[in-house]
């Protein structure tokens, strides 16, 4: 069985590493908000080209409190309206519902899956105060584009970057910005390091990434129960704290990353240059590092017959998400809502294995079977 993605072998090679930190983190006996999530943080932010990094508890976590730490700086108020691509994850909507915002859904593009700019147009009225952008698939959202929106009319940009670690905007001559890695594309930005990301972690962990001096303040409150000296509490907050092992970990995994990133890209150069078949929508990419292929996403119309047979091929596969928000019982009051571009995608993706670890022989053979399917 090839399968989706194999965290077992991905984590092997750490092995050794994740001995020692254990070890380490033992022998300290700090365990939370230690030296390793301070050092995570000063990584992760160098990495990303941030001034900040805060480590909280998961990516839901992350985009809840930029939400709350900006409502805390008066640049929200509960009951602002954030736009936010229909076809994400519902982790994004519920993250704006958490705060007490609302959610204004847009159509993607069907070839990127990523918002359309041009419809975030349509949707900004006198209550719109931010725009969430969602990094889908690993591939990065048209940032020049809807940072001259956000500009032109006073809005926050924040990135759900969960899916798209180390992915790199290319330079680009309409905004005169040399290239930047997502997570500084914004305003502040949103990561997860659940185990199956390009930077996974062996559990749950999440991080803020921003410029913004104030807010990385106010968030570092916010995820220690609003407090920034112990037993003074200046704000309602939660807890939501990098977890110190978690972050010893990642610390060993972080200097792989786009070396990993790279081998994902290489896959999905021969998917796309040798996947063959009529009958599949093959994912669209300029082959610049604006995608690191955390998922690679296909399209056809008989997606459940095409699943079904490469398991019985010995490949396994998942879809990238079989249900969209507005048509998910939890949101009843949306489920008369019709996005067709965000239905379409949904009643369509499937994705194939992608990981870093995956051989060319696997490759091939996933190939082959896709081509081989009628």
């Amino acid at each position: 069985m090839i399968k989706f993605l194999d965290l077992k072998k991905i984590n092997e090679q750490y092995e050794t590493a994740f001995q020692t930190k254990l070890k380490s983190v033992l022998e300290n006996s700090w365990y939370i908000l230690g030296k390793e999530v301070t050092a995570f943080e000063n990584n992760f932010a160098f990495y990303c080209g941030t001034k900040h990094c805060v480590g909280v508890g998961n990516g839901f976590d992350a985009l809840v409190l930029i939400f709350k730490a900006y409502i805390q700086l008066g640049k929200l108020q509960k009951g602002d309206e954030v736009i936010v691509p229909a076809n994400t994850y519902i982790a994004s909507i519920l993250a704006i519902l958490e705060a007490d915002l609302i959610p204004v859904q847009v159509e993607p593009k069907l070839e990127t899956y990523n918002i359309n700019p041009n419809l975030i147009l349509e949707k900004i009225t006198s209550k719109t105060r931010a725009i969430l952008v969602v990094h889908l698939y690993g591939q990065l959202a048209e940032m020049d584009e809807i940072n001259v929106i956000a500009h032109q009319n006073n809005l926050l940009v924040i990135e759900d970057a969960a899916q798209a670690h180390g992915a790199i905007l290319v330079e680009s001559q309409k905004s005169k910005v040399e290239s930047k890695k997502s997570g500084n594309l914004s305003n502040a930005a949103a990561f997860s390091f659940y185990p199956g990301k390009n930077l996974g972690a062996l559990g749950d962990g999440g991080a803020v990434t921003t410029n913004d001096g104030e807010l990385a303040k106010i968030i570092q409150s916010l995820r220690n129960y609003g407090s920034e000296t112990k037993y003074q509490n200046e704000y309602i907050g939660v807890n939501s704290r990098l977890d110190e092992l978690q972050a010893a970990f990642l610390n060993q995994k972080l200097p792989s990353l786009d070396a990993e990133n790279d081998k994902r890209r290489t896959i999905a150069k021969r998917y796309l240059a040798e996947i063959k078949n009529d009958k599949i929508q093959l994912p669209v990419w300029d082959y610049s590092q604006n995608h690191v292929f955390h998922l690679f996403v296909i399209r056809t119309e008989n997606r459940d017959e095409l699943q079904q047979y490469l398991l019985e091929n010995g490949i396994q596969t998942m879809i990238h998400y079989p249900i969209p928000s507005h048509k998910q019982k939890a949101f009843s009051n949306w489920n008369n809502l019709s996005f067709p571009i965000t239905e379409r995608i949904h009643n369509e993706v499937l994705s194939l294995p992608m990981s870093p670890v995956m051989t060319g022989d696997e490759v091939s053979f996933v190939i082959e079977k896709m081509n081989l399917w009628i």
